[in-house]
């Protein structure tokens, strides 16, 4: 029952979502039956402002305050960009982001390992070609993945990253 409710609840967000112009990158319920955590992580064309945060979050509680499993209960929501190590969760993230470093993990070992930290370079099918760092390429089935975000490196090695004088 509750995996339904999540799954109806994605459909609707994700719809309206759509609809006002936004991408819905993940959807977590967390919390317990008495005191949820409805978190939205939505993505916008050029970039996500604070403005559309807060226009998100009205929109999205429209929808949840009529909702009974809310209504009776209480909820907290939190909407938020996806960050800079953003979630890849849809096989079109992993198109998107091809070219990209990203960490991923697997429901079980592939190639004796479960955890894989490299660069997508392509998208073949239903396999994601990540090229591991280290060294060599491993071929990562999409429905074999458990959890998967961009990895970002910063190196603060280079030039105009120290002190500049201010």
């Amino acid at each position: 029952m509750a995996d339904d409710n999540r799954r109806r609840l994605k459909v609707l967000i994700d719809e309206a979502a759509t609809a006002h112009g936004f991408e819905l990158v993940l959807l977590e319920v967390a919390g317990s039956r008495n005191n949820a955590v409805v978190r939205v992580y939505l993505d916008h064309e050029g970039g996500i402002t604070i403005e559309h945060i807060a226009q998100a979050n009205k929109w999205i509680k429209e929808l949840l305050d009529p909702l009974p499993e809310y209504q009776k209960d209480g909820y907290s929501l939190e909407v938020s960009s996806p960050g800079i190590e953003r979630p890849l969760v849809k096989l079109a993230d992993y198109v998107r982001f091809t070219g990209s470093d990203a960490r991923i993990s697997t429901s079980h070992e592939i190639d004796e390992h479960k955890h894989f930290t490299g660069t997508i370079r392509a998208v073949d099918g239903e396999e994601i070609v990540l090229d591991v760092e280290g060294g060599g390429t491993v071929r990562i089935p999409y429905g074999d993945i458990k959890r998967a975000r961009l990895h970002v490196q910063f190196d603060f090695s280079k030039e105009g990253t120290a002190d500049d004088g201010l």
